[in-house]
Order: C-alpha cells, then structure tokens, then sequence
C-alpha cells in the first residue's frame, strides 16, 4: 500500500502551506500566526476547533461513527532563534529566527492528514489532531497537559515524527522502548571569599572550586551509572572574575545532562548537587545546584512502535523501515505526552541537501524537504484508518 493518491494531489497544496509558515517562524509560546493558519484551516475543512491549549497551542476534534476508540496525532509548530543563511524565496522573514528544525514540515503533514481524513472519514472513533507551541526547551507539551490536554482529549494512543535528515527520503525508522534521551540543564553557583591575586591564602579561589567540581562530576557516569546506560553529563560553561590580580568571591559553572531513563536522569541529578556540595565543602567554599529536566527521555510502548512500524512499511515498503535504529542523545518533549499515553515517536527520511551532503537540524542553512511531505501524512492517515478501523 504506497502513499495515499490524495497526498500525491494536496502535495503542491501542503508545500504551500510550509513555506509559507517557513517565511514567517515564530518563537516558543508565540505562534499566533501559526495558530491562526492552522485553526482556520481546520475549521474549513469542518473539523472542531479548541485553540488556547497550553498557550498558543490548537487542538482540532473530528469524529466518525458511534463509539470508538480516540487517537492523538501530534506536531510542534515553534522555530528557533537562529538567523537564516538561505536565500529561497520561502526564506525566514523574521530577522533572528528560522525554522531549523522542519517544525514547519510537521504541521503542513498533519494538516494534510487532518484535510484527507475530514474528507474521508474512513474510520470509526475519536481523531484528535494536536498543534503544539514551543518544542524547543520551552516546556509546550507539559503546558499542553497542564491545561487539561488529555482530560479534555482523551486518547488511547498517541503518535509523533520528526524527520531525519540524511535518513533517506520515503524511509522510516522507528523502534519500541527508549527512541531518545532525557535532557536536562543545571547550575552550580559557588561562593567562595574573594581576595589579591597575589595574596591567595587570604581568600578561597572560588575558580579551584569549580575545576575540582567540574573534574568531579565525571565520575558520576564514569562510576555511578550502569556501563549498560547510555548517559552524558558535560560541564559547557565556566564564569568567574573580571581582572587579572583579584581572586573572584563567586564562580559559576553549567552544563547538560542527557540519559535515556528517569532513574538515571535522578541519579544525576542527585549525583550532582552531593558531589558538588561536598567538594566544595571540602576546599572551605559552598555549593548551590540548581538541575531541571527540561526533556523526559522518550520511551516508546513496545505495541504501539510495533504497530507503528507496520504502517510505515505498508506505506513505504518493508525494507525501508528501520526497527532497530540507534538511540538519539537529543532529546524531545512528545516525550511528557508518552508518559501519559502509550504512543510512540518515529522519524521519517528528510534525504540529503541538493549538493548531497547532509545538512542538520538546528543549522542555519537547513530546510525541510517537501518531498518528504506525502509520506508521513499518509503515516499519520493510515495510524488512524488501521488504529480506529470503520
């Protein structure tokens, strides 16, 4: 069963709706143009429409049939604050921001699903077709469920993508179990007693501190978590001083920490605020740590990636879907709305640049491929025929 014939028909019409939200990207929090685009289109396709959900997010309603089951299908709709070095027409023309991460590409695919599936209706249940703001570190998807998300849209299952560039067009990749890492921030501020450069046993060097510290931390995944995990804990950031002849009073070091399971994200976290404290305590100084998790680690349900993969190879053909690719170290928060519905999150191929090299997310000359459209709206429209069948 290749891509639906109705994709193959709206694709110039979707292409049109992603570069024209690529032209004009907004920032987590506010997508009111996105929003507006989104909500109008939904509303003429007669679809039911709930707007405000979490802040700037839409969440559109369409049912079939008596009963059923409900699905929840999801795409992010923020850009991120980067200036665009591409020079299409279609480029960013907002000074400073961009879409560098095909957020642009996942709402013109579930608008595409949402239009064929208010045509069709080829179901039996509840769809709930969920836009959500601010992606990226901003915390949409937890806002999202603060304000009522799957209390007022219950779902039974759950389904996201994002693509992959230099995975190959019209390829998925998909597996159960963790897909990508929790990721998380901190702070260690540290006081020490300021004093003359050339006079050090007068004060306690706030900058010793941090290098002691930051040395330290490295045994909590070198010694404190399993070899079988994968985790990343990575000191990015130290300041203290401003001259050359004074020992500074404060110093301040952070980083990032990424791991693929609540439980060592927490040991981490605890890991951090012990090792940083006790050293610090040790060289006559103090320790605050400060340590948010700004991404759960993104855990498939086993039946629902299973499932979800079976789609994707009838959409694209068995052997272009990957079961078992790697684990992903960035991280994503479709992974809160996982832990409150079983679901699951795949990618789908972005292919290579027009010079055939690989151009990466988050990068100043990166661009969604469109191409790439017609295959996962026909994923998300077949998720709901096969998940909810008439």
């Amino acid at each position: 069963m290749p891509i639906i014939d109705r994709f193959a028909q709206m694709h110039q019409e979707m292409t049109a709706w992603r570069r024209d939200i690529h032209a004009h990207p907004e920032l987590g929090f506010r997508e009111h143009r996105t929003a507006d685009l989104v909500a109008e289109k939904l509303e003429s396709w007669g679809i039911e429409v709930h707007r405000g959900v979490g802040g700037t997010g839409v969440v559109g309603v369409l049912r079939a049939g008596d009963g059923g089951d409900a699905v929840g299908l999801r795409a992010d709709m923020d850009a991120l604050p980067i200036q665009e070095a591409n020079t299409f027409d279609h480029h960013s023309r907002h000074d400073g921001v961009m879409h560098a991460c095909g957020h642009d590409g996942h709402t013109a695919m579930l608008l595409g699903a949402a239009r064929y599936l208010a045509e069709t209706r080829n179901f039996r249940g509840t769809v709930n077709f969920i836009f959500q703001p601010a992606e990226e570190g901003l915390g949409g998807a937890s806002a999202m469920i603060d304000d009522g998300l799957f209390d007022r849209f219950p779902c039974d299952n759950i389904f996201g993508m994002h693509n992959r560039p230099g995975l190959p067009l019209g390829q998925f990749a998909v597996r159960g179990g963790p897909m990508m890492a929790g990721g998380a921030s901190f702070d260690v501020d540290i006081t020490g007693k300021g004093a003359h450069g050339a006079r050090p046993e007068r004060g306690i060097d706030p900058v010793i501190v941090a290098a002691h510290i930051t040395t330290a931390l490295q045994t909590i995944v070198a010694r404190n978590a399993s070899p079988l995990d994968s985790a990343v804990l990575s000191v990015t950031q130290i300041h203290a001083g401003d001259a050359y002849n004074v020992i500074p009073q404060t110093a301040r070091l952070s980083g990032t920490a990424r791991a693929f399971s609540r439980a060592t994200m927490d040991l981490m976290a605890a890991g951090t605020q012990r090792i940083a404290r006790g050293v610090a305590e040790g060289l006559g100084a103090t320790a605050v740590t400060r340590f948010d998790v700004a991404f759960a680690p993104t855990i498939n349900d086993v039946a629902a990636a299973d499932f979800a993969a079976g789609v994707c190879a009838e959409v694209a053909g068995a052997d272009k879907v990957d079961r078992d690719p790697p684990l992903i170290m960035a991280s994503e928060d479709f992974s809160f709305m996982l832990e409150k519905v079983p679901g699951c999150y795949f990618n789908v191929g972005n292919g290579h640049g027009a010079d055939g090299e690989i151009c990466d997310v988050h990068n100043p000359g990166y661009d969604f491929n469109d191409d790439a459209m017609p295959f996962g709206a026909s994923v998300f429209a077949r998720v709901v025929e096969k998940r909810l069948p008439a």
